[in-house]
């Protein structure tokens, strides 16, 4: 009988805290995902506090600076100011925490397998702080089973049982940065839960600050959601990539193709072709579904086909460069190459897994000297790529003039194109980011 009036008693104490606002909420992992989660949930009336093991990042939150582009600089410092918000490196300084949400990175190791080990070492450290009553939400993307097989266990071990004594449910962020409509509190919110009840404290958490909030049956559910969204997106990227490698061998200009296509009402939705897919989800997760497929003794072709095709197209891009200075009787060694844009996507300071990054490595491979401005990123550390580190140039008339070949590998919106072609001898465009641009068009190579 005890037993039951201590299952009720945690539930509804912590659903008690989240209805009234008094829980205090911590975010592990202050990032594109992260912060904005604390700062949603600090402007729907909690408390909040941000753990992350840089201190520069925890340094300049406690002083109300930001450094998210989508995060409101105006609402971050007013909940600093306010003591409504404050950020941590300190796991003990989560003890006090009612909600718990993980934020951590999951890459893929050099064998396209899937790396838990941020995940695996907060779960270590939170087990070792975690209390009665507690609700622990993990957000990474990662393969589904995850919260049920690995987090889980591990978080039992502190002595607490899940559904009674702690709740752990899974919700996959859906972060698309520098996006202008849909941000964290406006787009739909997946859940699910390990159990019913942790279920209802996670959708009574989200509910507070997230316009609408989505229950699944399972965790696996939402996990297997999240990473089909962006397999959904890596599959057709490679569709276009794949017509773009025809259509070079056709003679045909593959935009005009799309911008005909494109023209039906109905049945189609056109993605773009590029250099290659980045950022932290799209590359990675389709490998995280076909790695938990074998599981099952099931093969992901179609998927890891695509994974295929987009890995090939930085070096198609090297190939186009190549030929471009081959009719202008140029060899890529020796000769001098600007790379415009950095970040895996226009308008953010993020290159995390930037297909520009290995269009760099590979014209230095091929012994180009090799630049690259980018006004969002301003150095690169050393990297999967790279053994040291490389920094942005100024965008100068005389640096475009004196470069052999300038490639656009980021189309960054605020850059003004048709001067970039007009400084320039050659411009290799892998974005189609000169469209609009008129004039000396023999100068431009597209895609």
């Amino acid at each position: 009988m005890s037993v039951t009036r201590s299952v009720v008693n945690y539930f509804q104490q912590l659903m008690d805290r989240i209805q009234n606002r008094t829980a205090l909420v911590a975010v592990v992992g202050l990032g594109y995902v992260g912060l904005p989660l604390v700062v949603e949930h600090g402007l729907a009336g909690f408390r909040v506090i941000g753990l992350d093991d840089n201190p520069v990042k925890v340094d300049k939150l406690n002083r109300g600076e930001n450094y998210i582009a989508d995060v409101s600089d105006v609402d971050l410092k007013r909940l600093v100011d306010e003591g409504r918000l404050t950020a941590t490196g300190d796991y003990h300084d989560l003890t006090q925490a009612d909600v718990i949400i993980i934020c951590v990175p999951t890459p893929l190791t050099v064998n396209k397998e899937p790396d838990l080990s941020y995940i695996l070492s907060v779960a270590d450290k939170v087990r070792t702080i975690m209390r009665p009553g507690q609700l622990v939400v993990l957000e990474s993307t990662t393969y589904p089973g995850t919260t049920e097989e690995v987090l889980e266990p591990i978080l039992e071990t502190s002595g607490l049982t899940v559904g009674s004594e702690f709740f752990l449910a899974f919700s996959p962020e859906r972060v698309n940065p520098s996006d202008a409509v849909f941000k964290t509190h406006n787009t739909p919110k997946l859940v699910g839960g390990v159990t019913p009840n942790c279920l209802s404290a996670a959708q009574a958490l989200y509910t507070t600050s997230i316009s609408e909030v989505i229950a699944v049956s399972s965790p696996r559910v939402a996990e297997l959601s999240k990473v089909f969204e962006n397999t959904y997106r890596a599959v057709n990227i490679a569709l276009v990539n794949e017509l773009a490698l025809l259509c070079d061998r056709m003679r045909l200009s593959v935009w005009e193709v799309l911008e005909a296509a494109k023209t039906k009402p109905f049945g189609i939705q056109i993605f773009e072709p590029g250099p290659g897919v980045g950022g932290h989800c799209i590359p990675l997760d389709p490998f995280y579904l076909s790695w938990k497929a074998r599981e099952y003794d099931f093969s992901t072709r179609f998927i890891e086909l695509a994974g295929e095709i987009n890995l090939r197209m930085p070096y198609f891009v090297l190939d186009k460069i190549g030929r471009a200075l081959n009719n202008r009787e140029q060899s890529i060694k020796g000769s001098r190459i600007l790379l415009l844009g950095i970040a895996y996507k226009k308008d953010i300071n993020d290159e995390r897994e930037s297909p520009a990054l290995k269009v760099f490595e590979l014209l230095e491979e091929a012994g180009a000297e090799v630049i690259y401005h980018d006004p969002f990123v301003a150095r690169v550390k050393p990297h999967t790529f790279f053994s040291r580190e490389i920094r942005s140039v100024p965008l100068t008339a005389e640096t475009l003039r004196h470069q052999d070949c300038v490639v656009i590998t980021t189309d960054h919106s605020h850059l003004d194109y048709e001067w970039v072609v007009e400084q320039s001898r050659l411009v290799v465009d892998s974005r189609n980011a000169t469209k609009e641009v008129r004039a000396h068009r023999d100068r431009i190579v597209l895609l």
